[in-house]
């Protein structure tokens, strides 16, 4: 299962869900979806998109648990 690290990097740069939000032109609910992991897709305008606004990579963004 792939997971998003967006919590985590919006703290680092103090940061609020809210602000992203605005920045990305997407709902609060959609971004909670991505969060938690209830999402079975994510364009790559959203990749690009929360690695442009949280300065960072795709590997800082995502993080695979072989797990689960």
């Amino acid at each position: 299962m792939i997971y998003f690290n967006i919590e985590k990097l919006l703290k680092k740069k103090n940061k609020s869900k809210y602000w992203l939000c605005q920045n990305m032109n997407i709902t609060t609910r959609n971004l909670n979806r991505v969060i938690r992991g209830e999402t079975s897709s994510i364009s790559f305008r959203y990749i690009e998109d929360l690695c442009k606004y949280l300065d960072c990579t795709i590997d800082e963004l995502m993080q695979i648990d072989k797990n689960a």
